[in-house]
């Protein structure tokens, strides 16, 4: 009897645990797998919208199918909703959708700026990101309003998507920022004075070469040029000034009547560095300044093959550029 009535209670049990298992495995499929959405979608949540004023359109729209689980999930992750953009897969449950705007899993974009871009160039660059909005000038005393070359920092920013585009300068501008607060009391090389001496060669090596491992033999010549007192003459200072800031010349040649243009900036003309930086350097070329190599290198013209060939006196230095000149040559016939 006793046998009977606990094999009774027992199949009683594997009978509730088999109703549980079905339940759960129904309530899953409803609230993970079950779902209108068949196609990727993008939602906004605008500040001040309300939960129920959400899940009224996101029904409507057939991204849940149901507006009670949906405000229940919204209850379950605090009970508030985060405004902003989000991309939603197909076929995302409502506790995930739901999950999502209660935590402000807001879509992103990308934003990177290249090394040795100006400020001028990194505008035109933000203005064509569609996933930005706003202007990328300000008329205030704030400083991302009176930017400067050198003044931001090089990066790829991970920000939301419709985030303003003075809003990323104001993220690369504050990073540089910090990087200049870690390196104010560094030991500059002779004859380099501060940082700012220090981010005006950079900005020269940076625009040269993308070589990082070329970067701390061209800080070489340079500091070696500038401890002898004899002129830079490179030639992305003419550039520079040639473009009025902008920095490239979109294919034009740099032709020898253009090295005697009139600017400080002109490094040509002038001897030392420039006022200021001509580009916004990254860290490689930083570090390439603060590091240079211990050479005693004076010239350096382009191999061909995306490097430099280096010499230490002007007939070597002559001999190459012949072979430089060469190849350019058979390159434009």
């Amino acid at each position: 009897m006793k046998k009977r009535k606990l094999k009774t209670i027992k199949s009683y049990v594997k009978f509730l645990l088999a109703i549980c298992v079905i339940v759960a495995c129904v309530s899953f499929y409803i609230v993970n797998i079950l779902s209108p959405l068949k196609h990727p979608t993008t939602i906004v949540i605008n500040r001040g919208m309300s939960v129920s004023y959400l899940s009224q359109s996101l029904y409507n729209r057939k991204i849940i199918s149901s507006k009670m689980l949906f405000e229940f999930f919204i209850k379950l992750n605090g009970g508030k909703i985060m405004a902003g953009e989000y991309d939603i897969p197909a076929n995302t449950g409502c506790l995930s959708i739901a999950t999502m705007v209660a935590r402000g899993d807001i879509a992103t974009t990308n934003v990177t700026i290249p090394e040795g871009y100006t400020i001028k160039q990194t505008k035109k660059m933000l203005e064509s990101i569609p996933t930005l909005n706003g202007d990328v000038n300000c008329n205030t005393d704030k400083p991302v309003c009176n930017l400067h070359d050198g003044d931001i920092f090089p990066d790829t920013y991970k920000v939301a998507r419709g985030t303003n585009r003075l809003a990323v300068l104001e993220l690369a501008y504050k990073k540089m920022q910090t990087v200049k607060n870690k390196f104010l009391s560094a030991n500059y090389p002779y004859p380099l004075k501060d940082f700012n001496d220090v981010l005006t060669l950079a900005s020269i090596v940076q625009k040269e070469t993308p070589s990082v491992r070329e970067m701390p033999i061209v800080a070489g010549v340079y500091l070696n040029r500038l401890r002898i007192k004899m002129r830079l003459q490179a030639d992305p200072t003419v550039v520079y000034v040639l473009t009025d800031g902008y920095g490239d010349m979109h294919g034009q040649p740099l032709l020898s009547g253009h090295l005697k243009i009139q600017s400080p900036y002109n490094t040509y003309t002038n001897y030392g560095l420039p006022p200021k930086p001509i580009a916004n350097v990254g860290m490689s070329a930083i570090r390439a300044v603060l590091h240079p190599a211990k050479t005693k290198y004076l010239y350096f013209v382009a191999d061909g093959r995306g490097g430099h060939l280096f010499s230490v006196d002007y007939a070597d230095h002559q001999k190459k550029h012949n072979v430089w000149r060469q190849i350019k040559n058979k390159r434009q016939k």
